[in-house]
């Protein structure tokens, strides 16, 4: 039997910072992961990382052959991914009272688990405290001929093909499934985008997503609405995708197939039920404070089932770190209001309410509006696609919410998150003196647009 005070399960982002928290205090930690390849969790191996590391690539494939350019972008990718995921585990594992063990955790009691090797060999483990942090897996929707098809990947899979595809057909039209069709469009890859849905990017104003949608058409990527898969068969070369589109039967051929509809929360294999540990369609139930049912195990990061954001672990890290040597005071709550983005050619960023939710809650604002054209840095970066919006409280004069599409936005988008969280007024913003050439800059006109 090994002993520690603190076990965890998974080397996720809430996981890894957690655990370098407690070891720095002197306290042991066992930390348990099943792959090699997942030090430092999902986002840095086979999520975030890789795919704005492609992003970039992609971004700067104007030359040469495009194979050759793929494929340089994938090499790239693993050089910065491994490089990474040593940086993550050495962060750890270096420390005195941790302990890194490679293989599969499963519950045998509340307080004990037993580790498998891959050579067949077990431990078993008991922790005072235990910690899941194992993150979330690519949904495989039951579609008769996709699973077994030697032509289907998915977000994890697709990204260590090093030939580049030549039609690329992606099912689903969510944020991931949006992400690599511009990924692989910027490539050079014929990129057809199946949405079971007829309401192209739903979480998201109109003004916006079609915006998008009308940039990315024109960068090559079709998109077919009202699409319900129906069989995927193999053919010599090729998949061959059947589906169904408002009463019609249509075919489409793919040398590649990503299937993107979704993640789910990584619980599969860990004997929950043998520790009493609670769960529910979307992953491990927890309370504001990350506590599962049962005494002295937490869940964090995807496996949880709140959004799938690294952002987020990193906050579940805080939360849980709180109640075992802070005050205790914080909780999920404080994740209400947060940024997204959608890393697309041209990037998506948006907080708090959107026009079309505040006019449906029948919220008072003020908005303020301008184009990315207008922006001297949007020119300077080659980039001029997109707007600027922000709504304002005519009351309060604090942010109720903004929607960035243009270059940079991931960055501009934390400014103003920033603000709405210290409740700044919109007017500091506004008269901030900012350097030149910036996109930040952009908030002394977009902020003097308010109206």
């Amino acid at each position: 039997m090994i002993a520690a005070k603190n076990v965890f399960i998974g080397f996720g982002k809430a996981a890894k910072t957690l655990a370098g928290a407690l070891a720095s205090r002197g306290e042991s930690v066992i930390m348990i992961e099943a792959s090699d390849k997942m030090y430092g969790g999902t986002c840095i191996n086979v999520a975030c990382i890789p795919t704005k590391t492609l992003l970039t690539s992609s971004q700067n494939n104007q030359l040469g052959n495009a194979q050759e350019n793929y494929l340089n972008a994938i090499v790239n990718k693993n050089d910065v991914t491994g490089t990474l995921r040593s940086s993550n585990l050495h962060k750890i594992a270096d420390k005195a009272t941790v302990t890194v063990l490679n293989g599969r955790a499963e519950f045998e009691a509340p307080k004990q688990l037993k580790v498998t090797y891959k050579n067949g060999k077990t431990d078993e483990i008991s922790g005072e405290r235990i910690f899941i942090n194992t993150g979330s897996t690519p949904i495989i929707p039951d579609i008769p001929g996709l699973r077994d098809s030697r032509f289907a990947k998915t977000s994890e899979t697709l990204m260590d093909q090093r030939e580049l595809p030549r039609q690329l057909v992606i099912i689903g039209g969510g944020y991931i499934g949006l992400e690599f069709a511009s990924i692989y469009a910027n490539f050079g890859s014929q990129v057809t985008v199946l949405d079971a849905g007829n309401k192209f990017m739903p979480r998201d104003e109109r003004e916006l997503a079609t915006a998008v949608k009308q940039n990315m058409a024109q960068k090559g990527v079709q998109f077919e609405a009202n699409a319900q898969i129906e069989k995927v068969e193999d053919q010599p070369g090729e998949a061959v995708i059947s589906f169904t589109q408002n009463g019609n039967t249509r075919k489409i051929a793919a040398d590649t197939v990503l299937v993107a509809t979704g993640r789910r929360a990584n619980i599969d294999g860990l004997g929950l039920d043998k520790a009493g540990v609670k769960t529910n369609q979307h992953g491990i139930v927890v309370n504001d404070h990350l506590q599962t049912n049962v005494a002295n195990i937490w869940a964090m990061g995807d496996v949880r089932g709140g959004a799938q954001f690294t952002y987020i672990s990193l906050d579940d890290y805080r939360i849980v770190l709180d109640q075992l040597v802070g005050e205790g005071k914080r909780t999920l709550s404080e994740q209400a209001l947060v940024p997204h983005v959608v890393f697309l050619n041209t990037p998506v960023a948006t907080i708090g309410l959107n026009e079309e939710q505040a006019k449906a809650q029948n919220i008072a604002y003020q908005s303020g509006k301008i184009a990315t054209a207008t922006i001297p840095k949007a020119h300077v970066l080659g980039n001029t696609t997109g707007y600027l919006k922000v709504l304002v409280s005519p009351e309060t004069h604090e942010i109720l919410g903004a929607t960035l599409y243009c270059v940079d936005a991931q960055e501009l988008i934390n400014t103003i998150s920033l603000a709405m969280h210290q409740h700044i007024p919109y007017e500091v913003l506004r008269d901030q003196i900012y350097s030149h050439p910036t996109m930040t800059e952009a908030f002394n006109d977009l902020f003097s647009a308010i109206q």
